[in-house]
C-alpha cells in the first residue's frame, strides 16, 4: 500500500491557467495596478467567444456575404463585419474605465467618457480581419490595441491617435480550427486556446519567441508588377534562394503562422495604394507590438512601425514583419534599389 505522502497531488509550474488568472497574476507584478486591464481583457475575451460562435454558425444562420454597403475605407461590409463590430462595442461599452472605442468599420470613434470621468484607456480594434474569406471557411480574426488616456482632454480632442510605442496591450484572436487568443501587455507574448468543455481560454504557451529566420515569405504575389522595385528584387532573390511562399489572405492567420514558424509577412505599397493598404492603428500597430515583444521586427519600409507618429485614425501603411533576419533581407533589397 502506498503511504499517505505518496498519495498527495503533485503540483507543478504547468498547472492549468486561465486567461483571467494570467491577467490577475500579471497585475500583481505591478504595485500600482488597479484591475483595469482585467476588466478590459475579460470583455474582449467574452466578445471573442460570441464572435467565434457566430463564425462557426455563419452558414447555418445565413450571415455570410456582404450587406450591400461599404465601410469608411470603401470596402464592402460583410454581414459578420457588422455583427462582430456590434458585439465588441456592446461588450466593451459598459466598462467604466474606457474613454474611447474606435473600430476600423466606423468613420468616427465613440467617445464614452473623459479622463476626469474615469476613462483611463482607449481601445481600437479591427472586429473581423479577413472577413471576405469567411464564406470559404478560412481562418479570420479580431485585432485589438489598448492605449492609455493619460491626459485630461476635452471630448473633441483625438487623444486616441498615438504612436504604437505607447500601446499598453495588444493582441489578436484567430477563429480557425481552434479559437486562439494571443496577447502581450509589454512582458512578452502569451498564447491561449479556448477550451469549449470549460468555456474559457487556457494558457498553452508563455513567452513566445519568433524563430530568428525561416525561408518563408507571405505576400499577395499576384500584385508584384505594381510593387516598388525593391520588393520585386527581394522576390527574385527569394526565388533563387529556394524560399517557400505561404499566403492565406487573412492577416491574423498569416501573421500567426509567421509568429510561430518564422519567415516574413509583407504588405507592400502598390500603384493603387502608394502609402500601403493596411491600417496603422487597427492592424499594423498591434501586430507590430506582438512581433517586437516576441523578438521579431516590424517595419514600414525602413521605418519601425511602432515609431510612426499617426496623423489620422484610419491612416494606412505598408508592412514588413517577422523574423529579424528575414526582415533584414527585405530591407537590404529596398535600400539597394
Amino acid at each position: 500500500m502506498p503511504d499517505a505522502h505518496s498519495r498527495q497531488p503533485q503540483y507543478t509550474t504547468d498547472n492549468l491557467t486561465s486567461l483571467q488568472s494570467h491577467i490577475l497574476a500579471e497585475e500583481q507584478r505591478h504595485p500600482g495596478a488597479t484591475g483595469d486591464f482585467s476588466w478590459i481583457l475579460s470583455a474582449i475575451a467574452l466578445a471573442a467567444k460570441v464572435i467565434a460562435n457566430k463564425v462557426r454558425g455563419a452558414r447555418i444562420q445565413d450571415v455570410l456575404g456582404d450587406i450591400g454597403e461599404t465601410n469608411v475605407h470603401g470596402e464592402k461590409q460583410q454581414k459578420l463585419d457588422v455583427i462582430a463590430n456590434e458585439i465588441i462595442a456592446r461588450c466593451l461599452g459598459d466598462r467604466a474605465n474606457i474613454s474611447v472605442l474606435a473600430s476600423e468599420e466606423d468613420e468616427h470613434p465613440t467617445v464614452l467618457r473623459d479622463r476626469a470621468e474615469g476613462g483611463r484607456y482607449c481601445v481600437l480594434f479591427d472586429p473581423l480581419d479577413g472577413s471576405s474569406n469567411i464564406d470559404f471557411g478560412v481562418g479570420v480574426g479580431t485585432i485589438f490595441s489598448v492605449l492609455r488616456n493619460d491626459r485630461l482632454k476635452p471630448r473633441d480632442v483625438p487623444h486616441h491617435i498615438q504612436p504604437g510605442s505607447r500601446q499598453v496591450a495588444a493582441g489578436y484572436i484567430l477563429y480557425g480550427s481552434s479559437v486562439i487568443f494571443v496577447l502581450t501587455t509589454g512582458n512578452g507574448v502569451d498564447m491561449f486556446v479556448h477550451d469549449h468543455s470549460i468555456g474559457t481560454f487556457v494558457l498553452v504557451d508563455r513567452g513566445i519567441r519568433i524563430p530568428e529566420s525561416n525561408k518563408i515569405y507571405s505576400i499577395n504575389e499576384a500584385y508584384c508588377n505594381t510593387f516598388p522595385e525593391g520588393y520585386r528584387n527581394y522576390l527574385d532573390w527569394a526565388h533563387d534562394e529556394g524560399y517557400s511562399s505561404r499566403y492565406i489572405g487573412s492577416m491574423v492567420a498569416d501573421v500567426h503562422r509567421t509568429l510561430l514558424k518564422g519567415g516574413v509577412f509583407l504588405y507592400p505599397p502598390t500603384k493603387a495604394h502608394p502609402e500601403g493598404k493596411l491600417r496603422l492603428m487597427y492592424e499594423a500597430n498591434p501586430m507590430a507590438m506582438i512581433m517586437d515583444q516576441a523578438g521579431g521586427k516590424a517595419l514600414a519600409g525602413s521605418e519601425r512601425i511602432l515609431d510612426i507618429r499617426p496623423t489620422d485614425l484610419h491612416q494606412r501603411t505598408s508592412v514588413i514583419m517577422g523574423s529579424p533576419r528575414e526582415v533584414d533581407h527585405v530591407v537590404r533589397h529596398l535600400d539597394s534599389s
